[in-house]
């Protein structure tokens, strides 16, 4: 995928999983020793998935929220306010020391830039060290991820290839499998 100057940019299945897969290589030529995972939801569960079963360590999950729509399955949604849930969901009684915040990408950068301190004023105790990896590093983006895989100058909107479900109904969904 270029970064051409373009105001989209459609992301196919195989290229979001190409990417994930781009990332966790880049990540683990690093060198950095990390013992847990944290992946921001919805956008990072996918590649926190992926990075725990390839690493074979511990995830956690920080569901966040930060876009809206007035219109349902309108997929130019807009930025809100942002909204964190009151814990993370682990499996582990701890969080581990060295932590790599994974999401999808940073827009603006806000949720990224406020999920750091709010794992430090939740999790300081137990955190020596945290990293953050996104597929995707916008220009506009207040905070640059120390891992990335793809920098977009021109800011272009992503559509991602799981979007789709957003602009259907589970009846919509089984008329198109009964269609098959």
């Amino acid at each position: 995928m270029s970064d051409s100057p373009v105001s989209d940019l459609h992301v196919s299945w195989d290229d979001y999983h190409q990417k994930i897969e781009q990332l966790a290589v880049q990540i683990h030529q690093s060198g950095w020793q990390f013992n847990q995972i944290v992946c921001l939801a919805k956008g990072g569960l996918r590649i926190g998935d992926v990075l725990a079963r390839l690493y074979d360590l511990p995830l956690a999950i920080l569901s966040t929220a930060s876009y809206s729509s007035t219109n349902p399955g309108d997929l130019q949604n807009q930025r809100s306010t942002l909204v964190f849930s009151n814990d993370l969901t682990k499996t582990t009684a701890h969080l581990g020391s060295h932590v790599l915040v994974v999401d999808d990408l940073v827009d603006s950068g806000i949720t990224l830039k406020k999920t750091l301190p709010w794992l430090s004023c939740k999790y300081g105790f137990y955190i020596e060290e945290v990293r953050t990896a996104v597929l995707w590093y916008k220009a506009c983006s207040a905070i640059k991820p120390d891992y990335y895989v793809d920098y977009l100058q021109s800011n272009p909107w992503i559509h991602q290839p799981f979007e789709t479900y957003e602009l259907m109904t589970p009846s919509q969904l089984a008329a198109k499998i009964a269609d098959q």
